[in-house]
């Protein structure tokens, strides 16, 4: 069930997220983010995020953006990239400005609340926005207000979920790099997943130990047995992998260059050397799904 969320923000995790939210980033990634924005219709904001946010240097990496929206009809001038939305959000799309290469996400705002919480045995956005992330443009304050307070359901979300399989390790960072394993298992993924969460997790210690307790504060008391908790992570396992497989399908129609940016995660994180054929090309769903072997064979990523 989502969270219900208290009155007052006592322990203050919408105030420690509006702070991290709000970061300074570099001038380059605002700008990207403003593009992005003025793409579509119904902009309301756009978050930065991933690997990309914890690197030094951008040079030859992928940036990562979510693009929230008001309306998926409002947002493109294709009705059909509307229903594709709609029907398996996100819709994912390539975007090059200046020297930088990015994907986006598109999701409203309804759809990036209900995806940010327990309603969803899909893990994707809320372990993602349990992690640190940049609100990097936003159309006004309201629209400010509004993404910090979904942002703030991510971690609550998380932890509630993996709260009944934890050991019985009491440190705090244990538990965080125990959550993002479990999510990690719940998708579809190029990288290997042996290490990531205690990377994502060592890569920032003090602000997991900083927003522990106020995440805490919103987890729900009623918490499922562990026999019911193994029950739905294996239920959001056999999702999250068959959701990947469909939003791949999806993604040769919706994402420009989508078959190259495939074959390069592949590459990079699994250290092979694969080509499109011109055969892939003309058929991007075929082609796509001709890479799932190596996707079940390499491990699994984000």
């Amino acid at each position: 069930m989502m969270q219900k969320w208290k009155n007052t923000d006592v322990h203050g995790l919408k105030s420690i997220i509006g702070k991290e939210l709000t970061k300074t980033v570099l001038p380059e990634i605002s700008d990207m983010a403003a593009a992005i924005a003025a793409r579509h219709g119904s902009s309301r904001a756009v978050l930065f995020y991933g690997s990309a946010l914890r690197a030094t240097d951008l040079d030859g990496l992928m940036l990562d953006f979510y693009l929230i929206v008001d309306d998926y009809h409002q947002a493109y001038s294709h009705r059909w990239l509307a229903w594709a939305n709609k029907a398996l959000p996100p819709n994912v799309f390539l975007f090059r400005y200046k020297d930088f290469v990015a994907k986006y996400a598109v999701l409203t705002l309804s759809d990036f609340r209900r995806l940010a919480s327990l309603e969803t045995l899909s893990v994707s956005v809320w372990a993602r926005f349990a992690q640190p992330s940049r609100l990097v443009w936003a159309k006004d304050k309201d629209s400010v207000t509004a993404t910090i307070a979904v942002v703030a359901c991510a971690a609550p979300t998380l932890l509630e979920a993996a709260a009944p399989l934890f050991s019985g390790s009491k440190d705090p960072l244990d538990r965080w790099r125990e959550a993002f394993r479990l999510t990690y298992q719940a998708e579809l993924r190029v990288e290997k997943s042996d290490g990531r969460a205690d990377l994502i997790v060592d890569s920032n210690p003090e602000y997991y130990r900083h927003i522990t307790q106020a995440v805490v504060a919103h987890i729900s008391r009623n918490l499922p047995s562990h026999k019911q908790a193994l029950r739905l992570w294996a239920k959001r396992r056999w999702r999250g992998k068959w959701l990947s497989i469909f939003r791949l399908a999806k993604a040769s129609f919706t994402f420009a260059g989508g078959l190259d940016y495939l074959a390069w995660k592949i590459n990079r994180h699994a250290g092979t050397q694969i080509m499109i054929k011109p055969w892939q090309r003309r058929f991007p769903i075929i082609g796509a799904l001709t890479l799932l072997p190596r996707l079940l064979a390499k491990g699994t990523v984000r």
